[in-house]
């Protein structure tokens, strides 16, 4: 098989198949699915919306409008899509619950990784130093320029961060560094957390970047599951 996928090296020992896909991943479930060793009518992406919308996937696999997913059913692969924005994925290891995220600035300005977690916490009982987080692929702070609307609405949610920079009269933003933080004051051990180094934007032939296309482009799929 291909290698279109990065596996987290934190989730790689356990019952869990996690990857975020390059964009010479096919746009194809039956490929998707393969990666994970499930059948592709067990595969679910919701309709992304740039909310904070958890939706938690019990038998009803409709697509609904999300920007996070929870489920704790086994054999069935959970994802989400993006082209810069940040990918997330989660696993309890005690409690066997997995997660994906998808956390766009306007999703982290109002705390969607922190609300998935509280679904962990709150719907399955998980204890924070029991999650492991992975994040993926995203645009990097030195090609993410942003107007002050967003640095205003990731700090009210975050708390400050040295995850904002402001060179001359502009100011960037690394979503990774402030989902990250997020995380950590949720209460998720730093060793819990793995983070890529790769941006989306400086690596065009690997990802796909809407800010590197400056415009329509393509998605790329995070995703895990609960190996069976």
């Amino acid at each position: 098989m291909h290698d279109f996928v990065i596996r987290p090296p934190n989730m790689s020992e356990h019952k869990v198949a996690a990857f975020f896909a390059t964009r010479q991943m096919p746009d194809d479930r039956k490929v998707l699915a393969s990666y994970a060793g499930i059948g592709p009518q067990s595969v679910y992406l919701p309709i992304q919306k740039h909310t904070d919308i958890v939706q938690i996937i019990e038998s009803d696999l409709t697509p609904h409008i999300a920007d996070a997913v929870v489920t704790h059913r086994a054999g069935l692969l959970i994802g989400v899509k993006t082209a810069d924005c940040v990918p997330v994925l989660l696993y309890d290891e005690k409690r066997r619950v997995v997660g994906a995220v998808h956390a766009g600035w306007r999703s982290s300005a109002q705390a969607i990784l922190t609300k998935a977690l509280a679904v962990f916490t709150d719907r399955f009982y998980s204890n924070p130093v029991d999650i492991l987080i992975a994040f993926g692929p995203a645009i990097c702070s030195d090609c993410y320029e942003v107007g002050s609307e967003v640095i205003e609405g990731v700090v009210k949610a975050t708390g400050p961060g040295d995850y904002v920079s402001k060179r001359g009269s502009k100011y960037h933003i690394d979503l990774r560094a402030a989902n990250r933080l997020q995380a950590l004051v949720f209460g998720i051990p730093a060793a819990k957390i793995w983070m890529s180094a790769e941006c989306t934007c400086c690596r065009p032939e690997k990802y796909y970047s809407y800010r590197y296309a400056k415009g329509t482009t393509g998605r790329l799929y995070s995703m895990i599951a609960q190996k069976q």
